[in-house]
Protein backbone atom coordinates (compact mmCIF):
# COMPACT_ATOMS: atom_id res chain seq x y z
CA UNK A 1 0.00 0.00 0.00
CA UNK A 2 1.18 3.36 -0.80
CA UNK A 3 1.80 5.58 2.53
CA UNK A 4 -1.17 8.59 2.28
CA UNK A 5 0.16 12.31 1.44
CA UNK A 6 -2.29 15.46 2.16
CA UNK A 7 -2.43 18.29 0.24
CA UNK A 8 -4.36 20.97 1.15
CA UNK A 9 -6.66 22.66 -1.43
CA UNK A 10 -8.77 25.05 0.22
CA UNK A 11 -10.56 26.66 -3.29
CA UNK A 12 -13.68 28.12 -2.95
CA UNK A 13 -13.76 29.50 -6.06
CA UNK A 14 -16.84 26.75 -7.17
CA UNK A 15 -18.46 28.22 -3.94
CA UNK A 16 -18.44 31.03 -1.85
CA UNK A 17 -15.90 32.32 0.93
CA UNK A 18 -18.36 31.04 3.57
CA UNK A 19 -15.70 29.11 5.60
CA UNK A 20 -15.04 25.57 3.57
CA UNK A 21 -11.91 27.43 2.89
CA UNK A 22 -10.73 26.62 6.68
CA UNK A 23 -11.20 22.62 5.75
CA UNK A 24 -8.32 21.75 5.84
CA UNK A 25 -6.58 23.71 8.52
CA UNK A 26 -9.47 22.34 11.03
CA UNK A 27 -8.33 18.69 9.87
CA UNK A 28 -5.13 18.90 10.47
CA UNK A 29 -5.67 20.61 14.12
CA UNK A 30 -7.45 17.62 14.82
CA UNK A 31 -4.47 15.35 13.98
CA UNK A 32 -5.19 13.66 10.97
CA UNK A 33 -2.19 13.97 9.65
CA UNK A 34 -0.73 11.84 12.52
CA UNK A 35 -3.11 9.49 12.44
CA UNK A 36 -2.93 8.80 9.13
CA UNK A 37 0.73 7.96 8.95
CA UNK A 38 0.60 10.22 6.34
CA UNK A 39 3.60 13.12 5.18
CA UNK A 40 2.05 16.61 3.97
CA UNK A 41 2.63 17.37 0.04
CA UNK A 42 1.97 21.06 0.31
CA UNK A 43 -0.61 23.41 -0.39
CA UNK A 44 -2.44 24.95 -3.42
CA UNK A 45 -3.70 28.51 -3.07
CA UNK A 46 -6.49 29.78 -5.18
CA UNK A 47 -6.82 33.03 -7.12
CA UNK A 48 -8.82 35.64 -5.75
CA UNK A 49 -12.63 35.09 -5.27
CA UNK A 50 -14.86 36.93 -7.82
CA UNK A 51 -18.57 37.35 -6.81
CA UNK A 52 -19.15 38.58 -10.34
CA UNK A 53 -21.41 35.57 -12.75
CA UNK A 54 -19.17 35.45 -15.81
CA UNK A 55 -21.44 36.70 -18.71
CA UNK A 56 -19.97 33.93 -21.08
CA UNK A 57 -19.98 30.42 -19.04
CA UNK A 58 -22.53 31.71 -16.55
CA UNK A 59 -20.47 30.17 -13.99
CA UNK A 60 -18.38 31.98 -11.30
CA UNK A 61 -14.87 32.36 -11.92
CA UNK A 62 -14.42 29.85 -14.42
CA UNK A 63 -10.76 30.89 -15.70
CA UNK A 64 -9.73 31.03 -11.88
CA UNK A 65 -11.20 27.41 -11.66
CA UNK A 66 -9.45 25.92 -14.69
CA UNK A 67 -6.05 27.66 -13.62
CA UNK A 68 -6.29 26.09 -10.41
CA UNK A 69 -7.24 22.91 -11.58
CA UNK A 70 -3.91 22.74 -13.44
CA UNK A 71 -2.11 23.53 -10.60
CA UNK A 72 -4.03 21.09 -8.07
CA UNK A 73 -3.64 18.07 -10.95
CA UNK A 74 0.43 19.25 -10.97
CA UNK A 75 0.89 18.64 -7.42
CA UNK A 76 -1.30 15.75 -7.21
CA UNK A 77 0.50 14.28 -10.49
CA UNK A 78 3.72 14.90 -8.26
CA UNK A 79 2.26 12.94 -5.57
CA UNK A 80 1.17 9.66 -7.57
CA UNK A 81 4.72 9.94 -9.36
CA UNK A 82 6.40 9.37 -5.88
CA UNK A 83 4.20 6.83 -5.08
CA UNK A 84 2.58 7.98 -2.49
CA UNK A 85 -1.51 7.85 -2.47
CA UNK A 86 -2.62 12.23 -2.19
CA UNK A 87 -5.63 12.77 0.41
CA UNK A 88 -6.76 16.29 -0.98
CA UNK A 89 -8.55 18.52 1.66
CA UNK A 90 -10.85 20.89 0.01
CA UNK A 91 -12.33 23.31 -0.03
CA UNK A 92 -15.15 23.10 -2.30
CA UNK A 93 -15.90 20.02 -5.05
CA UNK A 94 -14.86 21.91 -7.92
CA UNK A 95 -11.61 20.86 -6.70
CA UNK A 96 -12.72 17.18 -8.24
CA UNK A 97 -11.48 18.47 -11.95
CA UNK A 98 -7.53 18.93 -10.55
CA UNK A 99 -7.97 15.80 -9.12
CA UNK A 100 -9.80 14.20 -12.12
CA UNK A 101 -7.55 15.78 -14.77
CA UNK A 102 -4.49 14.39 -12.79
CA UNK A 103 -5.39 10.91 -13.51
CA UNK A 104 -6.49 11.88 -17.32
CA UNK A 105 -3.07 12.64 -17.81
CA UNK A 106 -2.59 9.05 -17.10
CA UNK A 107 -4.68 7.46 -19.07
CA UNK A 108 -8.85 6.01 -18.45
CA UNK A 109 -9.78 6.05 -14.34
CA UNK A 110 -13.07 5.74 -13.00
CA UNK A 111 -14.79 7.63 -10.24
CA UNK A 112 -16.44 6.56 -7.01
CA UNK A 113 -18.97 9.79 -6.26
CA UNK A 114 -19.78 10.23 -2.50
CA UNK A 115 -22.03 12.96 -2.38
CA UNK A 116 -25.62 13.65 -0.96
CA UNK A 117 -26.36 15.57 -4.57
CA UNK A 118 -26.05 14.80 -7.63
CA UNK A 119 -23.92 17.66 -8.99
CA UNK A 120 -25.08 17.47 -12.46
CA UNK A 121 -26.53 21.04 -13.12
CA UNK A 122 -25.76 22.82 -16.53
CA UNK A 123 -24.68 26.79 -15.84
CA UNK A 124 -28.16 27.62 -17.44
CA UNK A 125 -29.96 25.72 -14.51
CA UNK A 126 -27.75 26.48 -11.50
CA UNK A 127 -29.49 29.26 -9.37
CA UNK A 128 -26.40 30.90 -8.63
CA UNK A 129 -23.33 29.97 -11.11
CA UNK A 130 -21.55 27.60 -8.26
CA UNK A 131 -19.43 24.88 -10.38
CA UNK A 132 -19.41 23.15 -6.68
CA UNK A 133 -23.25 21.94 -8.09
CA UNK A 134 -22.12 21.37 -11.81
CA UNK A 135 -18.68 19.06 -11.21
CA UNK A 136 -19.82 16.09 -12.06
CA UNK A 137 -21.38 17.01 -14.99
CA UNK A 138 -18.37 19.03 -15.83
CA UNK A 139 -15.99 16.41 -15.09
CA UNK A 140 -18.24 13.92 -17.76
CA UNK A 141 -17.56 16.67 -20.66
CA UNK A 142 -20.92 18.55 -20.24
CA UNK A 143 -20.69 22.13 -19.61
CA UNK A 144 -18.62 24.99 -21.03
CA UNK A 145 -15.29 23.80 -22.73
CA UNK A 146 -13.55 25.93 -20.30
CA UNK A 147 -13.92 23.42 -17.90
CA UNK A 148 -15.50 20.48 -19.50
CA UNK A 149 -12.56 20.27 -21.75
CA UNK A 150 -9.40 21.13 -19.37
CA UNK A 151 -5.89 20.68 -21.34
CA UNK A 152 -8.08 18.93 -24.59
CA UNK A 153 -8.71 16.23 -22.41
CA UNK A 154 -12.28 16.08 -21.46
CA UNK A 155 -14.15 13.96 -20.56
CA UNK A 156 -12.03 13.80 -17.37
CA UNK A 157 -14.00 10.58 -16.60
CA UNK A 158 -16.78 8.62 -19.05
CA UNK A 159 -20.25 7.74 -17.64
CA UNK A 160 -20.01 4.39 -17.62
CA UNK A 161 -16.71 4.65 -15.37
CA UNK A 162 -18.74 6.14 -12.49
CA UNK A 163 -20.64 5.56 -9.64
CA UNK A 164 -22.89 8.43 -7.98
CA UNK A 165 -23.27 6.70 -4.75
CA UNK A 166 -25.66 8.00 -1.69
CA UNK A 167 -27.44 10.73 -3.28
CA UNK A 168 -30.98 11.50 -1.60
CA UNK A 169 -31.34 14.95 -3.91
CA UNK A 170 -32.91 13.23 -7.20
CA UNK A 171 -36.43 14.54 -6.79
CA UNK A 172 -35.32 18.27 -5.54
CA UNK A 173 -33.05 18.73 -7.81
CA UNK A 174 -34.95 17.90 -10.81
CA UNK A 175 -37.74 20.15 -9.63
CA UNK A 176 -34.73 22.89 -9.88
CA UNK A 177 -33.51 22.40 -13.00
CA UNK A 178 -30.94 20.21 -12.96
CA UNK A 179 -30.98 17.27 -15.56
CA UNK A 180 -30.77 13.70 -15.19
CA UNK A 181 -28.21 11.87 -14.41
CA UNK A 182 -27.57 9.99 -17.93
CA UNK A 183 -28.39 6.69 -18.35
CA UNK A 184 -24.55 5.45 -18.58
CA UNK A 185 -23.28 6.28 -15.12
CA UNK A 186 -23.95 4.13 -12.93
CA UNK A 187 -26.12 5.59 -9.39
CA UNK A 188 -27.20 3.95 -5.96
CA UNK A 189 -28.88 6.33 -4.27
CA UNK A 190 -29.56 6.49 -0.28
CA UNK A 191 -32.26 4.05 -1.05
CA UNK A 192 -30.79 1.55 -2.83
CA UNK A 193 -27.47 1.61 -0.13
CA UNK A 194 -29.98 1.07 2.67
CA UNK A 195 -31.84 -1.78 0.64
CA UNK A 196 -28.63 -3.84 0.70
CA UNK A 197 -26.66 -2.14 3.58
CA UNK A 198 -23.78 0.19 3.02
CA UNK A 199 -20.78 -2.46 3.00
CA UNK A 200 -22.84 -4.53 0.38
CA UNK A 201 -23.09 -1.27 -2.00
CA UNK A 202 -19.75 -0.35 -1.48
CA UNK A 203 -18.56 -3.26 -3.08
CA UNK A 204 -21.34 -3.33 -5.60
CA UNK A 205 -19.74 0.10 -6.57
CA UNK A 206 -16.23 -0.40 -6.67
CA UNK A 207 -17.27 -3.79 -9.15
CA UNK A 208 -18.67 -1.37 -11.77
CA UNK A 209 -15.36 0.52 -11.53
CA UNK A 210 -12.45 0.53 -14.18
CA UNK A 211 -10.03 -2.14 -13.51
CA UNK A 212 -7.31 0.33 -14.21
CA UNK A 213 -7.80 2.09 -11.17
CA UNK A 214 -10.22 5.20 -10.05
CA UNK A 215 -10.48 8.50 -7.23
CA UNK A 216 -12.95 8.66 -4.44
CA UNK A 217 -14.37 12.13 -3.85
CA UNK A 218 -16.23 12.51 -0.42
CA UNK A 219 -18.86 15.55 -0.09
CA UNK A 220 -19.62 15.11 3.86
CA UNK A 221 -22.57 16.26 2.90
CA UNK A 222 -23.54 12.67 2.30
CA UNK A 223 -23.61 12.57 6.18
CA UNK A 224 -27.14 12.40 7.47
CA UNK A 225 -27.94 16.49 8.47
CA UNK A 226 -28.39 15.74 12.21
CA UNK A 227 -24.78 14.45 12.71
CA UNK A 228 -23.53 16.97 9.81
CA UNK A 229 -24.97 20.28 9.88
CA UNK A 230 -21.40 21.85 8.92
CA UNK A 231 -22.04 22.35 5.70
CA UNK A 232 -23.61 25.39 3.41
CA UNK A 233 -26.39 23.44 1.81
CA UNK A 234 -28.06 20.97 4.25
CA UNK A 235 -30.36 18.32 3.30
CA UNK A 236 -32.20 15.67 5.63
CA UNK A 237 -31.33 12.31 6.00
CA UNK A 238 -28.30 10.92 4.89
CA UNK A 239 -25.67 8.09 6.04
CA UNK A 240 -24.56 7.62 9.85
CA UNK A 241 -21.21 7.30 10.59
CA UNK A 242 -20.76 3.76 10.84
CA UNK A 243 -22.41 3.61 7.40
CA UNK A 244 -19.66 6.11 5.83
CA UNK A 245 -16.58 3.83 7.60
CA UNK A 246 -17.93 0.82 6.11
CA UNK A 247 -17.94 2.57 2.48
CA UNK A 248 -14.41 4.29 2.87
CA UNK A 249 -12.73 0.97 3.72
CA UNK A 250 -14.11 -0.96 1.27
CA UNK A 251 -13.82 2.02 -1.32
CA UNK A 252 -9.88 2.45 -0.16
CA UNK A 253 -8.35 -0.70 0.06
CA UNK A 254 -6.16 -2.35 -2.35
CA UNK A 255 -4.51 -0.76 -5.13
CA UNK A 256 -7.05 0.10 -7.56
CA UNK A 257 -7.72 3.66 -5.71
CA UNK A 258 -5.94 6.14 -6.88
CA UNK A 259 -6.53 9.03 -4.47
CA UNK A 260 -9.10 10.51 -1.85
CA UNK A 261 -10.71 13.96 -1.88
CA UNK A 262 -12.46 15.84 1.12
CA UNK A 263 -15.21 18.59 0.32
CA UNK A 264 -17.68 21.34 1.84
CA UNK A 265 -17.19 20.40 5.57
CA UNK A 266 -17.39 24.42 6.99
CA UNK A 267 -15.36 24.70 10.56
CA UNK A 268 -17.10 27.81 10.92
CA UNK A 269 -20.68 25.94 11.54
CA UNK A 270 -18.45 23.58 14.15
CA UNK A 271 -17.29 26.50 16.54
CA UNK A 272 -16.57 23.86 19.18
CA UNK A 273 -14.40 21.56 16.77
CA UNK A 274 -16.65 18.50 17.78
CA UNK A 275 -17.68 17.44 14.47
CA UNK A 276 -13.98 18.20 13.09
CA UNK A 277 -12.80 15.54 15.53
CA UNK A 278 -15.40 13.24 14.45
CA UNK A 279 -14.76 13.86 11.12
CA UNK A 280 -11.06 13.23 11.38
CA UNK A 281 -11.59 10.00 13.12
CA UNK A 282 -13.91 8.74 10.51
CA UNK A 283 -11.32 9.32 7.55
CA UNK A 284 -9.20 8.04 9.64
CA UNK A 285 -10.64 4.55 10.27
CA UNK A 286 -11.65 4.57 6.57
CA UNK A 287 -8.39 5.12 5.25
CA UNK A 288 -7.04 2.21 7.99
CA UNK A 289 -7.16 -0.20 5.16
CA UNK A 290 -4.00 1.47 3.81
CA UNK A 291 -0.92 0.53 4.98
CA UNK A 292 1.98 2.67 5.32
CA UNK A 293 5.08 1.42 3.30
CA UNK A 294 6.65 4.97 2.63
CA UNK A 295 6.52 7.22 -0.55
Amino acid sequence: MRQPAIIEAPSVLGLRPSGVEDLPTALLDAGLLADLGAVWAGRVEAPAYDPRRDARTGILNPAGIAEYSVRLADMVGSVLGRGCFPVVLGGDCSILLGNLLALRRRGRYGLLFLDGHTDFYQPSAEPTGEAASMELALATGRGPALLADLEGRGPLVRDEDVVAFGFRDAAESGEAGMQPLPPRLHAIDLDGVRAVGADAAARQAVDRLSSAGYWVHLDVDILDDAIMPAVDYRLPGGLTWLELESVLRTALAGERPQGFDVTIFNPRLDPDGTIAVRLGACLRRGLSVRTDNGC
